[in-house]
């Protein structure tokens, strides 16, 4: 073979094992072409020049795919950052705060400090959204959002626990520095919040739970929860700490739940009806039914000690149901058995929360046509502060009941908003002033001014006053004379079985 043919050969093979290697993935591989220019020369060129075409198409390939892995990534954590973060304030969410206070409690072995956790809830945000809107309730939130932050450590960490509940965790810090933190917060908000030509506040409730080695995390979070509702409990704005009386106190609001929700059923439920009188003749105007709970073991619990937890549990809607359709019927059973007795009108409490009961209307209606009871010899008495605070379906409920020809009454009337602007539009024919007011009227002359004002602006406003609590006859001649027609109080009649009314009804009639 001559030196030419294995020259050619040697550079056949070199050639293939070139493509090879190209193949194998090894990109820079290039093949050096000999002095010869020949065929052999132009392939190792085209190979070469295919080479690098392949090369430069690799490495673009492999930025690309970077670039995308690296977008990927960012849309990764931003999708992690919105799975962690409330969307309306930028807050951590509940399940950001589970991890940091589990982070916490971890980080606490080495330093020996436990973390602590906060939580809020705004006093007033449910008038605001009703009054003003969401638009505006959202926008308090986002600055009540922004002075929390304000409010705490760079350590800390705000969250967002949804509606108007607010948390906050703090780590690596001694009780007093946890309490400054509770309390700036507190101030914090004690500032008006201005939204358009609005101005409100937005004050808020704030337990405290100061973790130990070993405690949960989430008991932390539960007995914040609970310190909370003590501050509930305790006025509202202001700030409680956590201590296991108040876990006891749960425990027992749970067993009560639980035992009135039997209540009804087992009939341990009973009305007491209270005389409300015209002043200058005695004569009775209406009748107030008043719930009593008659427990097995306990004897009568009276409606303060329980009515709030049904409220809080959604038992209100069955013993608000209970007490209409027991009240309607004893005066049903009332014109049976008393035909003399019945220029008086049934008076009945109505919460916040029935009158967000859908079949409400249908219900008064049904009940009062089952016992044969005019519409007009009903009323409802319901709170100013929701009265003044109702959105669009209690208008529609207050329409029905108008249109029905059943009676409103503010109740309480003195103890909420009190507001002079409002009182002209609220949609009752009656207002029930609370007893708190006359309590020093005997004692205190500027108590009397007061109460006198307080009537004659009920008056002009179109309204006929109703003043409870009335225990003497001075306290009675006193507001006669002050102009008030209507009253109620253990000085007429304490509240009475319904077995006892006729008498008592007959007895008061004598007395003009």
């Amino acid at each position: 073979m001559s030196s030419g043919k294995a020259a050619e050969d040697s550079r056949l093979q070199q050639l293939v094992e070139c493509i090879v290697r190209l193949a194998a993935g090894e990109l820079h591989t290039r093949m050096k072409t000999s002095e010869r220019r020949d065929d052999i020369d132009a392939v190792i060129t085209g190979v070469n020049l295919l080479a690098e075409e392949l090369d430069h198409i690799y490495s673009d390939l492999e930025r690309r795919v970077a670039d995308r892995t690296a977008m990927l990534g960012r849309a990764q954590a931003e999708l992690e950052q919105m799975a962690k973060t409330d969307a309306l304030t930028g807050l951590a969410n509940r399940t950001l705060l589970n991890e940091r206070i589990q982070q916490a409690i971890l980080a606490s072995a080495d330093s020996g400090k436990a973390p602590a956790v906060l939580v809020l809830d705004l006093d007033s945000f449910k008038a605001i959204n009703d009054t003003l809107g969401h638009g505006a309730g959202d926008a308090v939130l986002v600055e009540v959002a922004k002075r929390l932050r304000s409010a705490v450590r760079v350590t800390d960490t705000v969250a967002r626990l949804g509606g108007d509940e607010f948390a906050i965790v703090i780590t690596e810090a001694t009780e007093e520095e946890i309490l400054q933190v509770a309390h700036r917060a507190s101030v914090q908000l004690q500032e008006s919040v201005r939204i358009g030509t609005e101005t409100v506040w937005a004050m808020a409730s704030i337990g405290v739970c100061i973790g130990t080695p070993g405690y949960p995390s989430e008991a932390l979070l539960r007995d914040a929860d609970i310190a909370m509702y003590q501050a509930k409990e305790q006025g509202r704005n202001n700030v409680q700490l956590f201590h296991p009386d108040m876990l006891d106190a749960v425990r027992e609001r749970s067993r009560i739940t639980a035992e009135l929700r039997s209540a009804v059923a087992g009939g341990e439920l009973a009305l007491r009806y209270q005389p409300v009188v015209e002043l200058a003749s005695g004569r009775v105007i209406g009748i107030e039914a008043l719930l009593r709970w008659h427990h097995p073991v306990r004897g009568i619990i009276m409606p303060d000690s329980f009515i709030r937890i049904a409220e809080e549990t959604g038992l209100i809607l069955e013993l608000g149901r209970w007490v209409l359709h027991e009240g309607v019927a004893q005066m049903g059973r009332w014109s049976e058995t008393a035909p003399d007795l019945t220029d008086f009108r049934l008076h009945i409490n109505l919460s916040a929360a029935e009158l967000l009961r859908s079949d409400l209307l249908d219900d008064i209606r049904e009940t009062l046509d089952r016992h044969h009871v005019a519409p007009r010899r009903l009323v409802l008495e319901i709170t100013e502060t929701v009265l003044m605070s109702r959105g669009t379906a209690e208008e529609q409920v207050f329409s029905g009941l108008r249109d029905m020809g059943v009676g409103l009454q503010i109740d309480d009337f003195g103890t909420g908003y009190s507001s002079i602007s409002y009182l002209r539009s609220l949609p009752a024919d009656t207002v029930k002033v609370d007893q708190s007011l006359i309590q020093d009227m005997g004692s205190d002359p500027q108590q009397l001014k007061f109460i006198a004002a307080i009537l004659q602006l009920i008056s002009s406003a179109g309204l006929r006053a109703i003043v409870e609590g009335i225990e003497t006859a001075e306290q009675a001649i006193q507001l006669q004379a002050m102009g008030c027609l209507y009253g109620q109080g253990y000085y007429y009649s304490y509240p009475l079985p319904p077995s006892q009314v006729p008498d008592r009804l007959r007895s008061l009639a004598q007395r003009r």
